[in-house]
């Protein structure tokens, strides 16, 4: 019983003393953990001046043949015949249509007779005439009559010219109610079907030739100004791009539009289509200075500006965050072209805008302090 209570005091002054020893460790790691401050890491780029950006714009324009023309009979008629429809391919002097010529070959034989009896009638008259000349040699006829028989002659072989010529009018419009290809092509359209009277030249069919095809596109004055006839450029049609020539620049200007359009030579090999669009890519030096930035390295501003965050170096390897305006001039689609309250050589965050505010400290990513070293 003695040594137990003798026991007893020591044991609780060991374990108090273990106790503090404990705490005084506790209490210094929480000290030391205290004095140790976590900055936040960024990404950035310096900016570098240029005196001008390239601006990519594109055009776009139509796609037709050299030869797209409506085609018809040169007089009016009923439509008899038709050979060929759309999508038929047809080749120079094939017959396409043919109007009624029942009217025109009655006329024909019309005429034929009255030709034969004018030229009956001239057989006559040179037979009197030589007559006459006969009678008059022994004074049996006056001079009157010499001269009315040979008048009569005169007058007979020109109306054997006018007969002749109209005989000719007729057998060209026998020969014109055909109507015949004027080039190699296609017949895209057709506008009459057969027994319809068709006006003096009413288009019967659109034939687009099989010639070199060719892009119309508007372009803006001062970009027309700027290009040449016979220079390259580069067409897009559908998903085929071609380097084609420019053949010939408009020398006005179109009042709807307000383009100066362009006719660009696609090459013979081109496999387009009549009326697809054409897409002509420009690339424009513009002279203005200023910052190519990422996307990522801009974030919203006021009155319509928008900010970066550039780095004020604070102390050695440590950074002050700063708010600045600026303007885009220009954007593709991964950069943009700024102006503003920045200079060359001013550092700027170019990632993760959303996890910083203004006048916090930072530093640099390891990847960029290597770098600057």
């Amino acid at each position: 019983m003695y040594a137990s209570k003798t026991f007893t005091p020591i044991i609780r002054y060991w374990a108090l003393g273990l106790s503090l020893i404990a705490l005084g460790g506790c209490g210094s790691e929480v000290k030391e953990h205290s004095q140790t401050t976590e900055y936040q890491t960024v990404l950035s780029q310096p900016l570098s001046l240029s005196d001008r950006y390239q601006h990519m714009q594109t055009y776009t324009g139509t796609i037709r043949s050299a030869n797209t023309t409506g085609i018809g009979f040169e007089l009016a008629g009923k439509l008899n015949n038709i050979l060929v429809d759309s999508g038929d391919t047809v080749s120079k002097g094939q017959i396409l249509a043919q109007l009624d010529t029942d009217l025109l070959t009655a006329e024909k034989q019309q005429l034929q007779a009255s030709l034969l009896q004018t030229q009956a009638d001239i057989d006559l008259a040179k037979s009197t005439l030589v007559r006459t000349q006969k009678l008059k040699q022994q004074n049996y006829v006056s001079e009157q009559q010499l001269d009315e028989t040979q008048q009569q002659v005169i007058s007979l072989q020109a109306n054997q010219k006018r007969i002749e010529a109209s005989l000719s009018a007729t057998n060209l419009k026998i020969e014109k109610s055909t109507l015949l290809a004027p080039f190699n092509g296609k017949i895209s359209q057709r506008f009459h079907n057969v027994g319809e009277v068709i006006a003096l030249g009413s288009p019967v069919f659109t034939l687009v030739g099989n010639s070199q095809p060719l892009a119309y596109i508007g372009v803006p004055i001062d970009i027309a100004q700027q290009l040449t006839a016979e220079q390259m450029v580069d067409v897009r049609v559908g998903k085929q791009t071609f380097t084609a020539k420019i053949a010939g620049i408009s020398a006005e200007i179109n009042t709807v539009s307000r383009t100066v359009q362009l006719r660009i030579h696609l090459p013979d090999s081109a496999r387009v289509i009549n009326g697809e669009i054409a897409y002509l890519a420009y690339q424009q030096d513009v002279l203005a200075p200023g910052y190519w930035v990422p996307m990522s390295a801009l974030t919203d501003g006021v009155r319509g500006l928008w900010n970066v965050l550039a780095l004020v170096e604070a102390e050695q390897g440590f950074y002050t965050i700063e708010r600045r305006d600026v303007e885009i001039i220009y954007t593709n689609e991964q950069q943009a072209y700024i102006q503003g309250a920045i200079k060359p050589s001013d550092l700027i965050v170019s990632k993760g805008l959303h996890k910083l505010v203004v006048n916090q400290k930072v530093t640099l990513a390891q990847s960029e302090k290597m770098g600057a070293l």
